[in-house]
This record gives C-alpha cells, structure tokens and sequence, in this order.
C-alpha cells in the first residue's frame, strides 16, 4: 500500500471515531484534496477491498482497510507523543509523525512503543 492509500484510510478512521456516517466530501475536506482526486482514490481502495461504499454513499472501512488505519492511526499519535516528550514543538511533532508513520520499520516502531512505556 502506498503511503496516499493510508492517509486516506487514516483520514477515514478518524473521521468515523468524530461522527458515524463518513462521505467522499467529507475525506476531501479534511484532506484538503479535489472531489476527482478523492473518487479516484477511493474508488482504487474499494477495488482493493479496504472500504465499501453503501447506497447513501457512506464509506466503511473493511476488516482489512481498518487493520492498516489503526496501525497508521497509532503510530502517528505514538511518534507524535515522542517527538513532544524530547522538546519538539507539539505542531512540528504532528507534522514529522504524519511523515515518519508511513516509512518507520515495525521493528522500530515496536522498540519506540517499549522505550514510552517505561
């Protein structure tokens, strides 16, 4: 999956957790991207089998598109918090976590994960 396909999974997820019912407007919004570029994206992703689209035109993300926006989702608030605990300023640290989610190891990430926790 590239690094777009998670944003936009991302973006869904956090969507859902504001409000129930998520539309294509919606994600553009939030995303700041042109209706033709959201339904093209989506329309690849529901290819994909990581969303369905119901008739009201309600975006759902499948078992398998949820699994990899939870991994994207955490890590971004897991990298988020590290950068602001050694003194980043809190919105560079956003901004750097949104980067770095898409390419950290899970190696890595897992040993960040362990290193907060204590």
């Amino acid at each position: 999956m590239q690094e777009s396909g998670e944003m936009y999974l991302e973006t869904i997820l956090v969507l859902s957790k504001e409000k129930n019912d998520v539309r294509a407007i919606d994600v553009g919004g939030r995303m700041g991207y042109s209706k033709p570029s959201v339904s093209r994206a989506l329309a690849r992703l529901r290819a994909d089998g990581y969303l369905s689209v119901d008739g009201n035109g309600y975006l759902r993300l499948t078992d398998k598109g949820s699994e990899i926006a939870e991994k994207i989702y955490e890590r971004h608030h897991v990298l988020s918090e590290l950068l602001t605990r050694i003194g980043v300023d809190p919105e560079t640290a956003v901004e750097d976590a949104c980067r770095i989610e898409h390419v950290i190891s899970d190696e890595s990430f897992t040993a960040i994960k362990r290193h907060i926790k204590q």
